[in-house]
């Protein structure tokens, strides 16, 4: 059994048990799921596997390495059945995983938005990160140049949260302050994102009053 300190986010401790007993199948398991729109805390399940390696309790490269196949399956599947089925298909079954018209509706704006880069950048993206192969396969984006994307964008997300976790389990304090600096900049960049949305509309709106 592993002792935790008392000051481990709470997150990880609720995931013990899952990643003690199952260990890289809970990994595996819950990124597949996660990637072709089943919505389960796979990105929290990949920190928490990786802190558990910075204990000791498994091997981080081996967390990586499921880890990235486990993503990149995942949304595979998920492009084979935005490619196959439509998006009818997904609306009819996705109630049953907790899948709403509106998650597809906005990530689809996204991907219209941003085109193929947006399959790179969707891993760290909430929302996104499930629903990314479901509306590439819908918007008949090529097999090839979405694989190569999504290889990519996989590799990035999973170094990336994977080094974080296993960092925060060998140095605790270093990691409780890398997530306060990650939400604080996330919630400028939210605040940002919306103060310049908002100056810009009225910025247009008043120099089309001008004209």
């Amino acid at each position: 059994m592993v002792h935790l300190a008392a000051n481990v986010p709470s997150y990880i401790k609720t995931l013990a048990p899952l990643i003690i007993h199952y260990g890289y199948f809970a990994v595996a398991g819950m990124l597949f799921l996660e990637d072709f729109g089943v919505l389960v805390p796979g990105e929290t399940v990949l920190i928490a596997a990786a802190f558990y390696a910075g204990l000791g309790q498994l091997n981080i490269i081996f967390v990586i390495l499921v880890g990235f196949i486990a993503a990149v399956l995942g949304d595979n599947v998920g492009f084979a059945i935005g490619d196959f089925g439509g998006r009818p298909l997904i609306l009819k079954f996705g109630r049953y995983v907790r899948l709403k018209k509106e998650h597809l509706d906005k990530a689809e704006h996204y991907f219209n938005r941003h085109g193929g880069k947006i399959v790179a950048i969707a891993r760290f993206i909430d929302g996104l990160r499930q629903l990314n192969g479901l509306v590439a396969g819908i918007s008949d984006m090529r097999w090839l140049k979405f694989l190569v994307f999504n290889v990519i964008g996989a590799f990035l997300w999973v170094v990336f949260w994977s080094l974080i976790g296993y960092y925060g389990g060998s140095h605790l304090s270093a990691f409780l302050h890398v997530e306060l600096y990650i939400t604080i900049a996330f919630i400028l960049l939210v605040a940002g994102r919306i103060v310049y949305k908002r100056y810009f509309k009225a910025t247009k709106t008043a120099a089309g009053h001008k004209q």
